[in-house]
């Protein structure tokens, strides 16, 4: 299909929806964008996975600092927090069921939603944050901790921040496709907005995803 191909697979009473010219019809398009998700998050998936088998070597070689370490951070945020994100991902998957049946509006309120949740996450995040500094749990800044484990607890909190800080990233990146795409419904934007809401969902799933794994690592050590 040459450049400016039309799709013919749009909803009744829609204009035709644009083909790229290196596709041969739509469905070709939006599976190619979908692959294309797929892809980018199993190189995230590496990402966190180096961060992954790091926790693991570094735990299987100071468990009681670890666990100490451990019993240091805010289970009552962290807890919190992943109720938080679990909801995020009901918004989020609520989203893309909206868009999928074009109901653009409802669509944008419930990335709006999902945005503002991912919000709230970071807010809660950032006051654990500030107790960690308190608490003099931050490494290089203002580390003090028991002598008897001190060199696994510094190890600890050094994943700690490291993997949080990169998940915050995440996060923030997440909020601001979902407010893009929150916007774009709102317009009613022409292109094919449900498949792209639902390869921006993929992400976001991820997100929390990554979160799932870091939750028990991080605040359950020692308390399970």
């Amino acid at each position: 299909m040459s450049a400016g191909a039309i799709a013919t697979d749009a909803p009744r009473g829609e204009p035709p929806l644009p083909v790229a010219h290196q596709f041969d019809d739509a469905a070709q398009q939006a599976d190619a964008a979908s692959l294309g998700m797929w892809l980018f998050l199993a190189t995230e998936i590496l990402f966190f996975g180096v961060l992954f088998f790091a926790y693991a070597v570094a735990r299987a070689r100071f468990p009681d600092a670890f666990a100490a370490a451990s019993r240091h951070t805010n289970l009552l945020l962290g807890t919190t927090n992943t109720a938080v994100l679990l909801t995020s991902s009901f918004t989020m998957a609520l989203a893309v069921h909206a868009a999928g049946a074009r109901r653009m509006r409802a669509a944008a309120l419930l990335l709006t939603l999902t945005a503002a949740i991912g919000v709230a996450f970071a807010a809660i995040k950032l006051t654990e944050y500030a107790l960690d500094y308190r608490g003099h749990l931050v490494p290089v800044v203002n580390f003090a901790f028991d002598p008897r484990y001190a060199q696994g607890a510094l190890l600890f909190f050094w994943l700690y921040f490291v993997t949080t800080g990169a998940h915050l990233v995440h996060l923030s990146i997440g909020v601001a496709i979902a407010l893009t795409f929150a916007w774009r419904c709102a317009r009613r934007a022409p292109g094919r907005l449900p498949e792209q809401v639902e390869t921006a969902g993929l992400y976001w799933h991820f997100v929390d995803l990554v979160w799932i794994f870091l939750y028990p690592c991080l605040y359950l050590v020692a308390r399970t």
